[in-house]
């Protein structure tokens, strides 16, 4: 690495730029207004057609790994035989890349895993294709499974240390025991709520410190002085990614029952996902339908103007079959900031952010009666809305400053040589 250039860090994601991960475009851009260089390496190409304005303004250099087992050996080795490594003309003669090779093979060996071999792969493409002249001296991987693999491997690979910070489905759905060897080998390790921060230290090797930060919103964005009341019409929202983990069905069999006491609603819907047809299909079935209306996918500004017109907030996350669950959904407090009460579920994190019966209602997971009732409550009782929505305003200014949590976060890069230039 050179002395004269500023230090990079590189940023492995999943994908890049991704509508549902603006905490993450929003870390990258206030690390940047810091001074922290950084240099994005995206394990996939974007999927939706447009992006939040935000990401205009981030600078970083972006980097796209070959997405499949078969790219990464033809982008490498120009055939997409598995051992197309090791008849390469170098294999053999550059000490360097022969180690590495033996090291991808080994781990393919060991495993028997096509993922496994794919990340290390990959790994080799940002060694041999990224890494030559960009100043990079440290990997960061955001989510726990697949992108700290690449990271870790790259690390291996290289010589050069990473980091990791955990989110939800890439803590809950791995094995303890991996979570743990990749904290093990891991400089050091972040997660985004004290909830994920209890589980990964109980299951961390001993002095191993977890750091919890935050994501937080940008409160300059999300902001509200709209009137504290209600009448029917109710217009009721959510913001979700069509997925177990969300419990849609909870808030949909909430609103049927608000339907059969005859409460005049409107129900608008944003978001989409694997499962959208067949939760959707519910609403039918509901006999709501009528009522409801799905918005698809929306930018930052249309959002905005959801949240303006709307009286209510609701999401009914729970813990799904294969343990995924979310942390605190930032939807909540972007609703809370532009004064718009919440209902949602005791799951994970959220009690973190929402007060019960002071900042936001708070049921239990797929109880839909209890989910009516806090829904109705929310709508009908105007002298509760005014206390809460106030204190859940304040409540997220308190903790959940995206400007107070990069900071912290800077610093702890900071405890780690990541420095500002």
């Amino acid at each position: 690495m050179s002395t004269d250039k500023q230090p990079v860090l590189a940023m492995i994601l999943k994908g890049y730029p991704r509508i549902s991960e603006t905490f993450i475009s929003n870390e990258i851009r206030l690390l940047e207004q810091r001074g922290v260089k950084i240099h994005i390496i995206s394990m996939r190409r974007p999927r939706e057609t447009f992006t939040h304005k935000s990401i205009s303004e981030i600078k970083a250099a972006v980097s796209y790994l070959p997405s499949t087992l078969e790219g990464c050996l033809e982008e490498l080795f120009g055939s997409t035989e598995l051992d197309a490594g090791l008849k390469v003309p170098r294999y053999g003669k550059d000490a360097e890349f022969t180690s590495r090779i033996d090291k991808i093979w080994e781990v393919y060996r060991e495993t028997g895993s096509e993922a496994s071999f794919k990340h290390m792969l990959q790994a080799e493409y940002i060694v041999e294709k990224i890494l030559p002249g960009s100043d990079i001296f440290h990997f960061h991987a955001h989510f726990a499974h697949s992108p700290c693999s690449v990271a870790r491997d790259a690390g291996r690979l290289s010589g050069l240390p990473f980091s990791f910070t955990a989110h939800a489905k890439d803590i809950y759905t791995q094995k303890p025991e991996k979570v743990t060897a990749k904290i093990s080998e891991a400089k050091f390790a972040v997660t985004c709520t004290g909830y994920n921060c209890e589980y990964l230290q109980s299951i961390a090797p001993e002095g191993k410190p977890i750091h919890k930060v935050y994501h937080g919103i940008d409160l300059a964005l999300f902001s509200s002085d709209k009137d504290h009341t209600s009448s029917a019409p109710y217009e009721i929202f959510t913001v979700a990614r069509f997925t177990a983990k969300k419990g849609l069905p909870t808030v949909f069999k909430a609103l049927k029952t608000l339907d059969e006491k005859g409460i005049d609603f409107s129900y608008k819907i944003v978001g989409d996902g694997d499962e959208r047809e067949q939760t959707l299909a519910l609403l039918d079935k509901l006999g709501i339908a009528h009522k409801c209306t799905w918005l698809g996918t929306r930018t930052h500004e249309e959002v905005l103007e959801l949240y303006r017109k709307a009286d209510l907030f609701a999401i009914g996350c729970e813990i799904a079959e294969n343990g995924d669950r979310d942390g605190i959904p930032n939807v909540l407090a972007e609703s809370m900031a532009m004064s718009v009460p919440v209902v949602a579920t005791t799951v994970s994190g959220i009690p973190e952010l929402i007060e019960n019966g002071r900042t936001g209602l708070l049921v239990e997971p797929r109880d839909h009666e209890s989910m009516a009732e806090a829904m109705e409550k929310m709508l009908t009782d105007q002298e509760f809305r005014k206390s809460v929505i106030p204190a859940a305003k304040q409540r997220v200014h308190e903790i959940f400053d995206n400007k107070y949590w990069i900071n912290k976060l800077a610093d702890v890069y900071e405890l780690y040589g990541i420095k500002a230039g």
